[in-house]
């Protein structure tokens, strides 16, 4: 529970990959980015994040992105809902995650594993409370909120070489 009321997040694993996070671990950083964003979130509110695979990340790029390659986290905010009760749960979007994507990123930018998929987990929350990183002073809002949140768990900043 936090400040704002309970976040529950639910987690589906779509692939198989030994080297995904527990769902225990993908709650607890989701958990984490909604409470250290600054974003007022009144009461209940729920998420969901998807571990996939490249098939069906490089899907969902193409077709909500015109990007027909993979990606490392997909978000897809769910928006407000007008006429939901004030006491129903809010639902904040889906994040989705491609655990091979991050897997080789990580090798290849010689980045702890566990320490990519916070950050991934981070980035793709903080995208359903409304950052983004479009615009270079957008970027730099998000980029430092992320290392700072981060940082609270003792991750390395990933925007530092």
């Amino acid at each position: 529970m936090n400040a704002q009321g309970e976040i529950t997040v639910d987690v589906q694993f779509a692939c198989d990959d030994a080297d995904s996070p527990d769902a225990e671990i993908i709650c607890g950083w989701v958990r984490i980015a909604v409470a250290e964003a600054g974003v007022e979130v009144t009461g209940d509110a729920e998420v969901s994040v998807r571990v996939v695979d490249i098939d069906e990340i490089r899907t969902l790029n193409r077709d909500y992105r015109d990007k027909d390659e993979a990606t490392n986290v997909l978000s897809f905010p769910a928006g407000k809902i007008d006429g939901l009760p004030a006491e129903a749960v809010q639902t904040l979007g889906d994040v989705v995650v491609c655990a091979a994507v991050v897997r080789d990123e990580a090798a290849s930018q010689a980045r702890e594993l566990a320490d990519h998929w916070a950050h991934m987990l981070v980035h793709g929350t903080l995208h359903l409370l409304g950052y983004d990183h479009m615009t270079d002073a957008d970027a730099m809002e998000m980029e430092g909120l992320e290392s700072r949140i981060l940082a609270t768990q003792s991750v390395a900043d990933p925007y530092r070489s």
